[in-house]
């Protein structure tokens, strides 16, 4: 990493210049990044409906990133300032080890609705006894994906109550690969859905994946030595991770801390960052250990023997580097080869320990210095091109903004309109 020392002090063109001898990236790859990935037209009006452009991200690079001792440059797409910045300072501060991170193997769980059953203890047992029925038929849809490591793998069989009758549902456990895998779930599942009315004799409703990938997850840790980050930063850490394991308001902020960076990470590779939201907050949700529990941080904090701060997470990430959004994107394809992952599971991992930087990052900063001073000090530039200021004017209002700490987007203008009445006077 020592050659991306001082990596944000360069011009873009440095350090376009950079990745690209690191990471190996060829002129093409090159052009689009330099084009901010431009998405062309047509290929997005195959992408989505109705289509009149394409809305793009700042794309940064996370630093210092050691994950399983391999240093590892992290590719981030995100509008708010400090993320990128945040996410690098916690992994310098976990350096010289860093993360330490696994995931489990790819497997997804898809769901088929069953109503209308008369004999719901009979259908229950009938759906027992046809196990292998049913997952020797469902493999018959996952043939085409088998030579990638993929297939059906078991079934279980739930019972509910509601207000509208008994409901069954059929949660079936499908290997995917390298692959986020909904697409090849939701065949699975609607493909084997009359087979499932044949044995309940009731009518099967949704035939679909769950966003919450339970069998799917990753897990991160690092430790942040005491003689590197203070008692004070210790401290505080810990008494912030106990306000989000209390109360539930905090714990949302707690929470949306690690998505901040893994979401950048998700979003980077072309990856879907809603179905990993709604798993995340999910398992957050799952994380209750008593009835008075609701709502659970995805991280947890606490003191190892010499009284370093250990850090961890654990959550469910369902991400592919296949598959048709990846293939489209012009900018994924080459964000994963900057990564250098040649898995789904490392991609998880990677994205695991971007999640409890950043919210190692935001409790270390709330709980001491407080969140706006590094944040709006960074945050100034966007302000001064809010405001209107063009090229290297932008840097010259963003620190002057930040030595008077006043953020205020009229007073931006002034300080723009003095700059450009002293470089006429000079002219």
């Amino acid at each position: 990493m020592t050659d991306f020392s001082g990596f944000y002090k360069l011009t873009v063109q440095e350090r376009m210049k950079l990745i690209k001898e690191n990471a190996g990236l060829n002129d093409d790859e090159t052009r689009i990044l330099q084009e901010s990935g431009a998405l062309k037209l047509e290929i997005a009006d195959k992408m989505v409906e109705n289509v009149i452009g394409a809305v793009h991200l700042p794309l940064g690079l996370g630093m210092n990133f050691v994950i399983n001792g391999k240093s590892i440059v992290v590719p981030m797409a995100v509008e708010e300032a400090s993320v990128i910045a945040a996410a690098s300072r916690a992994a310098k501060q976990a350096l010289p080890e860093g993360f330490i991170a696994e995931a489990d193997e790819p497997v997804m769980i898809g769901q088929i609705q069953t109503i209308g059953v008369k004999d719901t203890k009979k259908a229950v047992s009938e759906l027992e006894n046809s196990k292998k029925r049913i997952l020797e038929y469902a493999s018959e849809f996952m043939k085409p994906h088998e030579r990638y490591g993929c297939g059906v793998q078991e079934l279980e069989i739930k019972q509910f109550k509601t207000s509208r009758g008994n409901m069954i549902v059929v949660d079936i456990h499908v290997a995917v690969g390298d692959a986020q895998g909904a697409n090849m779930v939701n065949t699975t599942m609607e493909g084997v859905a009359p087979v499932i009315e044949s044995i309940t004799k009731g009518k099967t409703r949704l035939r679909i994946v769950s966003n919450l990938a339970t069998k799917r997850l990753a897990r991160a840790k690092a430790i942040w030595k005491k003689e590197i980050i203070g008692q004070e930063t210790i401290d505080g850490v810990l008494d912030a991770y106990e306000f989000a394991k209390a109360d539930v308001y905090r714990c949302a902020t707690h929470n949306k801390g690690i998505m901040n960076g893994l979401d950048a990470v998700v979003m980077a590779t072309g990856n879907d960052w809603r179905s990993v939201e709604a798993g995340a907050h999910s398992y957050a949700a799952t994380k209750a250990t008593t009835s008075k529990d609701r709502y659970q941080p995805l991280t947890h904090y606490e003191l190892n023997k010499n009284g370093d701060l250990v850090g961890s997470i654990e959550l469910p990430l369902a991400l592919g580097i296949v598959g048709p959004a990846v293939t489209t994107s012009p900018t994924a394809k080459i964000v994963l080869k900057i990564l250098g992952v040649k898995s789904s599971k490392e991609l998880a991992m990677v994205a695991a320990c971007v999640g409890l930087a950043n919210n190692f990052a935001a409790l270390s900063a709330l709980s001491t210095v407080g969140i706006q001073q590094g944040h709006m000090k960074l945050h100034a530039r966007s302000i001064a091109v809010y405001a209107g200021a063009r090229g290297e004017e932008a840097e010259e209002v963003a620190e002057i903004l930040a030595k008077e700490k006043n953020f205020n987007i009229d007073y931006a203008k002034e300080v723009i309109q003095k700059i450009r009445k002293i470089q006429q006077v000079r002219k």
